[in-house]
């Protein structure tokens, strides 16, 4: 993908458009999809998906994100800034996201409809990638349609993408539909609706869930739905809880060429693993995220 292939925002200023595309083709490393490696769950699920059983004891350490990060093919590693400003000084070559809001999974939907409050603002980290150097590609917010707070997300959401795009980062809005009012989050055209509202506030990319299969249909046939009400909003898939490296890798595969999405953003499918098998893991999502190659080829990146 050339640079003037790349519809470059309205809402990116004349200034920024070079940086903006640059940003744009380094974090899909010129292939138009993403392969995003999500660090952010230390804070979204807690110690549950970095110690355990099936586990490995690399996991333990969240120096080990950064050393995945750093060793395998990847479009950019997403975390939360304050990891980032622990660990980035000797990570400098990494491409980074900034993870803008999290939460705990400790408050349940059942207590209180989900808000993900905004940690830092753009302006902020627009001050430390110029302070510090690192490669800060873009940042992501997660957004809860459903939400009874859902007006004050889109509100954040929409002002994110806005002054991201006035820099020239990229935005990837993580997107889960959840709430009392949510009966299935995983209902197909329920998800459609979500990367609706993910263009309609601007982003790049949007990650959501994959669909169940439903009434006889599988589940990347459905997921046609999503893409289209994306529109130019590129779609890329949760890798959801660990699963078998063949059929994770077989999901992804038909995510892309069968639905449409544009990529994948996967953190537990890859750092759960020891230091050896996540970068394979890695460099076997990026063989087809990025490269196209088929699930065979891919397979031989991963050496157990």
């Amino acid at each position: 993908m050339k640079g003037k292939e790349i519809k470059v925002p309205l809402d990116v200023p004349r200034s920024k458009r070079d940086e903006y595309v640059r940003n744009y083709t380094e974090m899909t490393r010129n292939s138009g999809r993403l392969m995003l490696f999500a660090g952010d769950q230390k804070v979204e699920h807690l110690n549950k998906d970095f110690y355990g059983k099936g586990i490995s004891e690399d996991d333990a350490d969240p120096e080990h994100l950064f050393r995945i990060a750093a060793g395998a093919k990847i479009g950019v590693f997403a975390t939360q800034l304050g990891l980032i400003s622990r660990y980035g000084m000797d990570y400098r070559d990494v491409p980074y996201l900034v993870k803008l809001n999290s939460k705990t999974n400790l408050v349940k939907t059942d207590q209180m409809d989900p808000f993900s409050n905004q940690w830092i603002d753009v302006e902020q980290i627009v001050r430390f990638k110029e302070e510090t150097g690192l490669r800060i590609l873009g940042v992501g917010y997660t957004i809860y349609p459903g939400s009874e707070y859902e007006r004050d997300i889109f509100r954040q959401a929409a002002q994110v993408v806005y002054k991201a795009h006035e820099h020239g980062l990229v935005t990837v809005l993580w997107a889960y539909p959840r709430g009392a009012a949510v009966e299935d989050e995983l209902e197909p055209h329920l998800i459609a609706g979500v990367t609706g509202i993910a263009a309609t506030l601007g982003t790049d990319f949007v990650k959501v869930n994959f669909p169940e299969p439903q009434d006889g249909h599988s589940a990347a046939d459905l997921f046609k739905e999503a893409i289209k009400a994306a529109g130019r909003t590129k779609v890329v898939c949760s890798g959801g809880p660990s699963v078998d490296v063949k059929s994770f890798l077989q999901r992804l595969r038909d995510q892309i060429f069968i639905s449409g999405a544009s990529g994948n953003a996967t953190g537990r499918n890859i750092h759960q693993k020891s230091l050896k098998e996540a970068i394979e893991m890695c460099n076997a999502i990026y063989a087809i995220t990025v490269e196209g190659k088929s699930v065979d080829e891919a397979m031989k990146e991963f050496k157990p």
